[in-house]
């Protein structure tokens, strides 16, 4: 697996809530048959080892003796600089969308300029929930038959693994001007998004309750489609910080 201290040079395959052992074998050896071995796991269904899992590897073990395990999506994404979410249903939450050859592309480029890149699989009942998607930055959506658009587990990672290794060759890097700083990494943005929430609850602003779900959902995919550096995070704490202060004093 990727270590984290070191530069990135693959994407990390994020597997969230797989449900049986047998399909994260299979997604393990779809991933290092186009040489990806960094893969985490969140909240696996029937717990992690699992004996299922290795039958369906095939040669790529090493990546499940390696596998990151992760009891929540934010602590598993907390060093990522950009979140590709895979899925093939709309969705009534605003991001951009990429096919698969384009999220690898656009993966490639960034971390061709040392951003931490993951990509979000979901449960193979039902795929990934909105509250997941809220927390991506993008979506992958695989162009199927729209009378049967389910991929399995494995199917989805190998397709996806497919269109990484032929962006390989593709990709001229880019970079930014950061002006002293660096990119937000998930967990920075997750804080974000908590502050904001616990301060616009208390002040009352999610109402009418019923509706107070869906406001904050949209709240946190409004965060996670905003390019934020670490300067535009610390910012935004110390608006609110002072709007508090402002707001106590009067």
């Amino acid at each position: 697996m990727t270590e984290t201290t070191q530069p990135p040079t693959i994407p990390a395959f994020v597997l969230v809530r797989p449900q049986m052992g047998e399909n994260i074998g299979a997604a393990a050896r779809a991933m290092w048959n186009f040489g990806l071995d960094h893969m985490r796991l969140v909240a696996p269904r029937d717990g992690w080892p699992n004996p299922a899992a290795d039958a369906l590897a095939s040669g790529a073990g090493r990546l499940l003796d390696e596998a990151a395990l992760f009891g929540d999506l934010p602590s598993a994404l907390g060093d990522c600089d950009f979140v590709f979410a895979t899925t093939a249903r709309g969705r009534d939450l605003t991001k951009p969308v990429f096919s698969p050859e384009a999220a690898m592309k656009e993966a490639a480029t960034r971390i061709g300029s040392g951003q931490r890149v993951a990509v979000l699989f979901g449960p193979e009942r039902a795929g990934l929930e909105n509250d997941d998607i809220a927390r991506s930055n993008a979506i992958i959506s695989v162009p199927v038959n729209p009378n049967f658009a389910s991929l399995n587990l494995a199917q989805c990672v190998l397709l996806t693994g497919y269109e990484w290794m032929r962006a390989q060759g593709d990709v001229t890097a880019q970079s930014v001007e950061m002006a002293g700083t660096d990119w937000a990494n998930n967990s920075e943005i997750e804080h974000l998004g908590a502050h904001f929430e616990d301060r616009l609850n208390e002040a009352g602003f999610f109402f009418p309750e019923h509706k107070a779900t869906s406001m904050k959902l949209n709240l946190r995919n409004m965060w996670s489609r905003m390019p934020l550096t670490r300067a535009d995070v610390q910012m935004l704490h110390g608006m609110m910080r002072q709007m508090v202060r402002w707001k106590e004093r009067d």
